[in-house]
């Protein structure tokens, strides 16, 4: 994973934020390649799952045909938004504080096992931050109990790693970087959204929130799109945009950002047959990063279990991947695909529902009123063919696209050896991306700077400019030009060569089989179209 960071930063894929002044916790800046790595996820998943999409056939898979459309909503929308979907109630995470640290952990994200020694029994932790934790929970025992490493077996441990959320008495516990027992504070709510003021008077009236999700711009714009469209159940609404968390401990690179974006549809279908879309739907994204190149080994769709749902659903998956940054055997999560039932639309209907109830009815103050009011408009739907109105129910894919880009990363890391120009074996890095997502499709050269070899590269990186996004080089050694477009995760380079002068065909070279072939000027762009559709 190291090198991997080096090198995002090395070939500019990825940048600390503000690294000038020190940078800034948790949010990053795309790089001149990662900006075209990043936009290609995003709009490869535009174009397979809304503008590509066949509206008169059924998918494969699909219960029926469907349509698909888009929305692009803002990042600030009435607070009332968030207090209906319950996010200003139940946004929130559990933090504890360091007092002698003065340092900041997420509850569930500490953790540790209980040890003893000389008599006397803790229970050692390791932060969210840490690589290591087995490493460092044993360090941070040994330091306490002043052993050295060599004496380590008088270390009696009990039980596995556990979380810090699975004991009650804080008085035992020793804190990622404390010296003493008892430093951590008691468990306290951390609301994880960001909040701004909009207006000139910055009065509390005037407070608003960035969104820390995309989904509540398309329920709260459902009516707008049946009314202003044809569109009729099923179909789905797609977005793609920034979203915006506090996160108390944001880590591993960029799979935990305070800034990020996200890729979301919210798939509206009547509630007979929402399960059946659920599962639909939760096959068919996960089938799409296998077709994007992730490694089926190191991916999977997992169930969530009865007691992980959401109060309001029925059933949720999780694609998980297995980054690098995590210890072996886990997974981190890609995208999840939640059958969300009628909680959103009634919520913005009726008012925020009661989480504890079943069936969901209003939440309800200390006065009997509800707690917090919808907006009272009617968001059912009435099919025009058997005059039945009903509260649609939702399937929602959410994807991040920048994790889907950090896997892709992941996954496209790799060294190898391939032949210098001399036709000796040397180490290579290369980045196997997909060729719909590499930031640049092909590179062009000459071999050398005379005999009309410049000019002929010229005339056909001109060509494919029109089309894709490639990359001219004259400057070194053809071998290193290979090697510098290898790191840039480029597919394929075309060389203009002696050959090419006499009989007007070039050489293109396969990234990673390292095969050549040769092709005709003219035929090109079409053969690199053909190769990045493939």
């Amino acid at each position: 994973m190291e090198k991997l960071v080096s090198l995002c930063k090395r070939r500019g894929f990825l940048f600390q934020s503000s690294e000038i002044y020190g940078g800034i916790n948790g949010f990053w800046d795309y790089g001149p390649l990662g900006v075209e790595l990043k936009r290609n996820v995003k709009e490869a998943w535009w174009r397979d799952m809304v503008s590509g999409h066949d509206d008169i056939s059924t998918m494969p898979g699909a219960p029926q045909p469907y349509e698909m459309t888009g929305l692009d909503c803002t990042i600030i929308m009435h607070p009332q938004v968030w207090k209906c979907s319950g996010h200003y109630d139940l946004f929130h995470d559990y933090m504890v504080d360091c007092r002698q640290s003065k340092k900041r952990y997420r509850h569930d994200q500490v953790v540790g096992r209980w040890v003893e020694a000389k008599g006397q029994k803790i229970f050692a932790t390791a932060g969210s931050d840490s690589d290591q934790p087995e490493t460092d929970i044993e360090r941070n025992a040994l330091k306490f109990f002043g052993l050295r490493t060599k004496q380590a077996e008088q270390l009696s441990w009990d039980g596995a790693m556990v979380s810090l959320t699975t004991v009650d008495d804080f008085a035992q516990v020793l804190g990622p970087d404390a010296k003493e027992l008892g430093t951590l504070t008691e468990p306290r709510e951390y609301n994880l959204m960001f909040k701004t003021t909009v207006g000139a008077l910055g009065g509390e009236e005037n407070s608003a929130y960035l969104r820390p999700e995309t989904a509540q711009g398309i329920f709260v714009n459902f009516k707008n799109v049946v009314d202003s469209s044809r569109v009729r159940i099923p179909f789905g609404i797609a977005q793609v945009g920034k979203s915006f968390r506090n996160e108390i401990t944001p880590r591993n690179f960029t799979f935990r950002s305070r800034e990020f974006e996200q890729m979301e549809i919210e798939f509206f279908c009547h509630p007979d047959s929402s399960a059946d879309w659920y599962t639909y739907w939760r096959n068919r994204r996960f089938q799409w990063y296998l077709d994007m190149g992730l490694a089926g080994d190191k991916l999977r769709l997992r169930e969530h279990h009865s007691d992980e749902l959401s109060h309001y659903s029925t059933g949720t998956a999780d694609i998980e991947y297995a980054f690098p940054f995590l210890p072996t055997g886990e997974y981190g999560e890609l995208e999840g695909i939640a059958h969300r039932g009628d909680f959103d639309l009634r919520s913005h209907m009726e008012g925020k529902l009661d989480p504890n109830s079943n069936p969901l009815t209003l939440e309800l103050d200390a006065n009997g009123k509800p707690k917090h009011r919808g907006s009272g408009k009617d968001l059912t739907y009435r099919d025009d063919l058997t005059n039945e109105r009903f509260t649609p129910h939702v399937v929602e894919p959410s994807a991040g696209a920048d994790r889907a880009t950090l896997a892709f990363l992941c996954e496209a890391y790799t060294e190898d050896e391939a032949p210098d120009e001399n036709g000796k074996l040397q180490s290579r890095l290369v980045m196997k991306l997909h060729p719909r997502i590499a930031p640049i499709k092909a590179a062009v050269f000459p071999l050398v700077k005379k005999d009309g070899m410049p000019e002929m590269s010229q005339d056909i990186y001109r060509a494919l400019k029109k089309k894709f996004n490639v990359f001219y080089d004259e400057k070194g050694a053809v071998g290193r030009r290979y090697r510098r477009q290898d790191e840039a995760g480029t597919p394929f380079c075309i060389t203009v060569d002696g050959q090419s002068i006499t009989d007007g065909t070039v050489t293109i070279r396969h990234r990673d089989t390292l095969e050549q072939w040769r092709v005709k000027q003219d035929d090109v762009v079409a053969e690199i179209d053909k190769l990045i559709s493939e």
